[in-house]
């Protein structure tokens, strides 16, 4: 059987297209608006413990990264502006805006580095650090069925997702309609 041109870059057309579309819904966070996220329970870079329930009314950037993503140290200036811009801002319904870094990373001292070099002077840095040469294989990163970075969360003062994968502009945008202006 012969098959014309036109249908065989069709075939191949439509191949490539399932394969790109599941490739993008593979990598994509598997929790929706609304969802209530799973407990942080982690140590921080200090040696405190932190739960994520603690934080509940405020929102909260839950932001996995790593000191080896370029896409992730680019976002991370934007989100330090963000940080001092609301860190100590009233909202009509939270007490306040924080940003809990989880990085998924082999090497704690990479992290560390990181973490100075990008100027990230929120207290809440979590290292979700993965013994294999599979970055994704850390607890934190398995519970949210993080797959690529960056991926982050940004939940309402319930502790429920509102949005997933939130550029810095539009987190800006939400909280600036949310402040209480006196």
């Amino acid at each position: 059987m012969k098959i014309s041109f036109p249908t065989f870059a069709l075939v191949i057309g439509l191949a490539l297209g399932g394969i790109v579309a599941g490739r993008y819904f593979y990598f994509q966070p598997q929790f929706i608006q609304g969802e209530k996220t799973p407990e942080v329970e982690a140590v921080l870079m200090d040696g405190s413990p932190f739960r994520l329930s603690s934080l509940k009314g405020k929102y909260v950037l839950l932001d996995f990264w790593g000191s080896w993503c370029g896409p992730c140290r680019a976002q991370n200036a934007e989100l330090r502006e963000l940080y001092i811009r609301f860190e100590n801002r009233a909202f009509s319904d939270a007490s306040g805006f924080e940003i809990v870094s989880v990085a998924v990373e082999r090497k704690p001292e990479n992290w560390k580095a990181a973490i100075e070099q990008d100027g990230l002077i929120w207290k809440n840095h979590i290292l979700d650090q993965s013994k294999s040469l599979k970055f994704f294989t850390g607890p934190l990163a398995q519970a949210y069925k993080v797959r690529q970075l960056p991926t982050s969360f940004l939940l309402n003062p319930k502790g429920a997702i509102i949005r997933v994968n939130p550029d810095p502009a539009e987190i800006d945008d939400l909280l600036r309609k949310k402040e209480n202006v006196k």
